[in-house]
């Protein structure tokens, strides 16, 4: 069983240090909600874990087992077995979404993937996120919609099969039914034994894939590690608790954190 490890992860960007001495571990089977505030360091640290070269990482480990993956390129970690669902995936205009999916596969095996057997995964894959087989032959997310664009990340992470998964906001952008589905995915890749690290503002995602284990990020720390009576609590209360019961003041504090809960952030985006 792959377990990720976070010691005392110290990150700046362009000399301002956002992580502050992270440290977790995230293994298979196991799902962990990650909380906090908008700007406290939630998807810097899904960046950081898969390599992104805009983060300088000035101390501090990430250990994938006994591999030390702080200093590999990012697809060193993929095949290593991490994977990252982009919250913002980018547009490729003249990349064909299939070419690029089967040189992500062969991209993580020893053997590359024959045409038929490839084509059969996604097939199947497509079916299981309900989405139509052509999207397979239109270029990568260009004039995709959005809940398109999130469904086709999950179908990358169904077709590379990694022993981590980091999902950066996959809901967003999705409607009911779509988030539905996008959750049972995500329950059947948990049944396999599959890691989860999620971002997520909804409550209803959470509720959805019953994450076994919560952390709470502030001022680029983890300030809280327990069970998912936490999610509850936020969800109800917001952040505010952190101040009064913990003692710490929260750095870039939105006027009306203690009474913006995960699903009032939900029922604003769907709103707006």
């Amino acid at each position: 069983m792959a377990t990720l490890k976070i010691k005392d992860l110290h990150v700046e960007v362009e000399g301002k240090e956002i992580l502050k001495g992270v440290t977790t571990n995230i293994s298979e089977g196991e799902t962990v909600a990650l909380l906090g505030p908008n700007g406290h360091g939630k998807s810097t640290l899904l960046n950081v874990i898969m390599g992104h070269p805009r983060y300088k990482i000035t101390s501090g480990s990430i250990y994938l087992d006994d591999l030390d993956i702080t200093e590999m390129t990012t697809d060193e970690r993929a095949k290593a077995g991490l994977f990252l669902a982009l919250q913002n995936p980018a547009e490729v205009p003249g990349v064909i979404n299939s070419d690029f999916l089967r040189a992500a596969v062969n991209a993580t095996r020893d053997e590359k993937i024959s045409t038929y057997k490839f084509y059969k995964m996604l097939d199947n894959a497509t079916k299981e996120l309900k989405m139509p087989f052509d999207l397979a032959t239109r270029s990568l997310n260009e004039g995709f919609s959005g809940g398109e664009k999130k469904r086709n990340e999950i179908l990358q992470l169904l077709l590379l099969e990694p022993k981590i998964a980091m999902l950066d906001e996959i809901d967003s952008g999705l409607d009911v039914d779509a988030i539905q589905i996008v959750a049972d995915v995500i329950k059947k890749e948990e049944e396999k034994g599959r890691g989860f690290l999620v971002i997520s503002h909804y409550a209803r995602l959470f509720d959805l894939i019953k994450p076994t284990r919560a952390i709470v990020m502030i001022n680029g720390r983890i300030v809280l590690d327990g069970d998912t009576s936490l999610i509850k609590r936020i969800d109800q209360t917001g952040y505010e608790f952190i101040k009064t019961e913990l003692g710490i003041e929260i750095e870039k504090e939105q006027a009306d954190m203690n009474t913006v809960s995960i699903g009032t952030c939900a029922v604003k985006e769907t709103i707006k």
